[in-house]
């Protein structure tokens, strides 16, 4: 009997969960009431807290007419000059965040989660995959469905995948950042970010121009975001006008704007590294960290060490309460995470480097150049990089 080849193993994940019946929002908000939009503890920390409903016109959907304000209608209809062909892409790539978000919190992915390599192309070729190439999956196939993408750069691939010769936009992503943590329901995240293709080399090599539209330096994104897979499922994102969050609301599959407006504060209280490494630490690094905890630093109160290894969770936490997120490593990698993540920063007021420069003034050579990673509010960034010495340069003892 002739075989068939089999689909891909993220076509065969299926998810269908009773789903618990949940009061409308008209019924939690009634029409006419002037404050109905709540602002969901995970964005705020400061629990329920009514926002002024957003006016619609009559012909709007059922989602606003409530006062809610989605991801999509936001970036069309709220002065967001966001062009049509980004806010489709856009649906597409918020779809396969749903997705990841719903393997991620299966209880079917344990197998995945424990798989640790790939097997040879060939008779091992079917075999599941670990939950970051499934995510790669998910990803890359959105982004083909979406019509509106030329090339997409992924950390689990090794050279960049040319989708369209007439796609407008790049997409530079770690699909499952944090994954080999997952069994233990430690947070994980999604990033991107988002370029407009470079027409001047659509004449070159196929092989050529996915390269160079992936090397792009990150002061020329158009839009970047991360997606937080924790206790909520978290969207936030920036065009370049500041930086806003959006919450998915799992009874709509909805992403809600929860914070229209995201600033992280001039000075946090907070610092976020591996302590672990503190001896291979360079002695400017050193002395900051010693400073700042001992509340002897510019901010005269003693820091606090919260460290979850997970890049867009630490992140996440950093944008709401200030402070340090750092990796002085050259571990993290600047196309596809430094680049993405710096820009939602310095959206918000923040700053992103690797030390000594700001991420997006480099110029990437490589797509899987790794480099030092600080990202934070932007008065302890500048205390910090006055110690001048904090890139780590070596890594006794541990893998890269």
């Amino acid at each position: 009997m002739q075989s068939t080849a089999a689909p891909p193993l993220y076509q065969l994940v299926s998810f269908k969960p009773k789903l618990q019946t949940f009061p409308s929002k008209s019924q939690l908000c009634p029409l006419g009431t002037p404050f109905c939009r709540l602002e969901m503890a995970s964005i705020s920390g400061f629990g329920l807290k009514p926002l002024r409903a957003v006016s619609v016109s009559s012909s709007s959907s059922a989602s606003s007419d409530d006062g809610f304000v989605t991801l999509t209608e936001y970036v069309g209809k709220e002065g967001m000059n966001v062009k049509d062909d980004l806010v489709v892409l856009l649906d597409h790539i918020q779809y396969a965040c749903k997705k990841i978000a719903a393997l991620v919190a299966s209880p079917f992915n344990y197998s995945l989660g424990k798989q640790t390599a790939l097997g040879s192309v060939g008779s091992d070729r079917d075999a599941p995959k670990p939950l970051d190439i499934v995510s790669n999956e998910i990803i890359l196939s959105s982004l083909r469905k979406s019509g509106r993408v030329a090339v997409m750069a992924s950390e689990e691939n090794d050279a960049p995948t040319w989708i369209s010769d007439d796609g407008p936009y790049v997409v530079v992503t770690d699909p499952l950042d944090g994954s080999r943590n997952i069994d233990a329901s430690i947070p994980t995240g999604t990033i991107f970010g988002i370029y407009k293709r470079l027409e001047e080399l659509d004449d070159l090599p196929t092989e050529d121009k996915a390269m160079l539209n992936s090397l792009q330096s990150g002061s020329r994104l158009i839009a970047a975001a991360y997606v937080l897979y924790s206790s909520a499922t978290i969207l936030c994102i920036t065009f370049g006008s500041g930086t806003q969050a959006f919450t998915l609301d799992h009874s709509t599959g909805d992403f809600i704007l929860t914070n229209p407006s995201i600033k992280i504060p001039p000075r946090g209280q907070i610092y976020s590294v591996n302590d672990a490494r503190y001896f291979d630490w360079p002695e400017g690094l050193r002395q900051y960290i010693d400073t700042v905890r001992q509340g002897k630093g510019r901010y005269p109160k003693k820091y606090s060490a919260r460290y979850i290894c997970s890049l867009v969770a630490d992140l996440h936490r950093t944008l709401l309460y200030g402070g340090v997120a750092m990796n002085p490593r050259d571990h993290l990698r600047l196309v596809y995470e430094a680049n993405p993540l710096s820009f939602i920063v310095e959206q918000a007021g923040g700053r992103g480097s690797d030390g000594k420069n700001r991420i997006l003034s480099l110029q990437p050579v490589k797509l899987h150049q790794r480099l030092p990673l600080f990202l934070g509010s932007l008065e302890d960034m500048e205390e910090l990089e006055s110690y001048g010495d904090i890139q780590q340069k070596v890594n006794p003892g541990y893998e890269v």
